[in-house]
């Protein structure tokens, strides 16, 4: 099976070599062609423990290539996982999507039949609805599938995570597309257990409801902080005395500057900018996200 990963960010890039080192025969593609040279060469543009063994010992292999040309990738690929970056726009702090439509555009000509398009970038509910519709409109013979597969990687630790993870989420609307995706993770040792199979919908506000919920737990505690100030409290001890709670959990309780990185900031104010859209009152998201500097990383 051949696989096309277009985006060599954090996701994409340790999902394709992860991928790769698991014997999938794997293309890995960006626009950036600076970056694809410096990668063919061994240059690993980040730095996560274990990435660069494991894309040492994938090309070693020969099981992973690195490319600038998505159409030329995708024309050869089974799975073509799209993992470029959905950053904030300035005007709303909505998702800007230009970067997957783009994508989307570009391989749609090459794509053949039985293909699985997957969405690994984190999106809002509804867009591998007009992904399906946009391959459709460009291709209406194609045979294909679209599905949702959303990243929990966290800075320091993704190669770990993306061999032993929490849970894969494969969102998906026919069997065939839930059962490739499976099988590609059974592939890497993920225990059948640890899929959970969604809705493609469901998949897509998974991530976004989960960085939400991190999210808030750091900002509670910061509130609690405050509180614990004015009433000669110690929140270091309160953070552990709820911590303890197993429905709680010690994680992300540590008081702080507040969330940031790359990814807390921009999906709670695209999980806000959603429930807007869709008329749904979230008045919690109002109260705890706005303190977004500084702070805990990516996941």
């Amino acid at each position: 099976m051949r696989i096309a990963v277009i985006g060599t960010g954090y996701v994409g890039l340790v999902s394709g070599a992860c991928f790769a080192q698991a014997g999938y025969r794997v293309t890995c593609v960006d626009v950036d062609r600076a970056k694809v040279d410096s990668l063919t060469k061994g240059r690993v543009p980040i730095y996560e423990p274990g990435l660069t063994e494991v894309i040492t010992e994938a090309r070693r292999r020969r099981t992973l290539v690195f490319s600038s040309d998505a159409r030329s990738a995708a024309s050869s690929a089974d799975i073509i996982f799209i993992a470029v970056g959905t950053p904030p726009r300035a005007l709303d702090g909505h998702a800007d999507l230009s970067n997957l439509h783009a994508v989307v555009a570009t391989i749609a000509p090459a794509l053949r039949d039985g293909c699985l398009v997957v969405v690994k970038s984190t999106v809002p509910v509804g867009t591998g609805d007009r992904i399906e519709q946009s391959l459709q409109d460009l291709r209406p013979d194609l045979e294909f599938d679209v599905a949702s597969n959303p990243e929990f990687l966290r800075a320091g630790s993704a190669v770990g995570d993306f061999r032993k993870p929490d849970r894969v989420v494969v969102g998906a609307q026919s069997e065939r597309a839930t059962s490739v995706l499976a099988s590609v993770y059974a592939t890497l040792g993920v225990e059948s257990a640890r899929v959970l199979k969604t809705q493609r919908r469901s998949a897509e506000l998974i991530k976004y409801a989960a960085n939400g919920f991190l999210a808030t737990k750091i900002a509670f505690i910061n509130e609690i902080a405050d509180l614990c100030e004015s009433l000669d409290a110690q929140v270091q001890e309160v953070a552990q005395g709820i911590g303890l709670d197993a429905r709680i959990g010690p994680q992300f309780l540590s008081a702080g500057p507040g969330f940031g990185g790359s990814c807390f900031p921009k999906d709670a104010r695209a999980l806000a900018r959603t429930a807007e859209e869709c008329g749904a009152r979230m008045t919690s998201s109002r109260r705890c996200w706005p303190r977004t500097t500084g702070g805990s990383g990516r996941s």
